[in-house]
């Protein structure tokens, strides 16, 4: 019974050591984010690893398509930008504190209903924590670990911070990254001289920037781009976002 309580003993501190440690690896993690841009994240590395390949030249096989990612301050984009992602995906960003649980509540009971699409009610604050702490794919452990990166992140990032990370890893397209890599691939001009409209069209694509594409929209993104237009108006333009542009 001894070596049983010696042996229950040193599992449990070695236990806590390992949550000891993988606690402070995240937060070195969070803290480093903080002032430094991500190199790359998980979905990126994914992109590239299940790219399709072909022979180029001599017959070696060579990588059919690139990531395009090219991180960018708040400065560098034009401020309809974060307007429009905040008119888009999250309109209570500046006041919550990472979590909108009415919204949480909403999509469960549209997920309940049979027949109906599946939505999601992510804030911009978990969506950051998903894309740039987390791996692609869908499981509770996951949930878990996005809500400990959005607490992670709320309470060390600004909400400057969590927005400028957002509109430059966010997936804008096929291996599209970012919105200065959006800007450039499909209205060929940086992110700082894109207009209302160009902004909000971005914004409308993220929910699925694979199937709504800004560089050919059809009738669906066109109707998403006018409804994120008139969110931005109603939220008063860019003097709504006035604390993080100049934060």
């Amino acid at each position: 019974m001894t070596d049983y309580k010696k042996y229950g003993r040193q599992a449990m501190r070695i236990l806590l050591q390992v949550m000891a440690a993988l606690f402070l690896t995240s937060l070195a993690w969070v803290l480093v984010y903080r002032w430094v841009a991500p190199p790359a994240t998980w979905l990126m590395l994914d992109r590239r690893a299940h790219a399709p390949v072909g022979k180029g030249y001599y017959g070696i096989r060579e990588e059919g398509r690139r990531i395009s990612y090219d991180f960018k301050s708040l400065d560098d984009v034009a401020p309809q930008v974060p307007l429009a992602l905040i008119a888009a995906e999250d309109q209570l960003f500046l006041k919550h504190h990472g979590f909108d649980f009415n919204a949480l509540q909403r999509a469960v009971k549209t997920n309940m209903q049979e027949g109906h699409k599946l939505v999601g009610g992510s804030t911009i604050s978990q969506q950051v924590a998903k894309n740039v702490f987390l791996w692609h794919g869908r499981s509770y452990v996951r949930k878990a670990a996005e809500a400990y990166f959005t607490v992670l992140i709320e309470l060390l990032w600004s909400k400057r911070r969590i927005m400028e990370m957002y509109l430059n890893v966010a997936e804008m397209g096929d291996c599209i990254f970012g919105v200065e890599a959006a800007a450039e691939r499909y209205f060929h001009k940086p992110a700082n001289q894109l207009s209302t409209a160009e902004a909000a069209l971005l914004a409308g694509v993220l929910p699925n920037p694979l199937r709504f594409r800004a560089s050919n929209p059809g009738p669906a993104a066109r109707a998403k781009q006018r409804r994120v237009m008139r969110n931005m108006r109603r939220l008063g333009g860019t003097t709504y976002i006035r604390a993080i542009l100049e934060d």
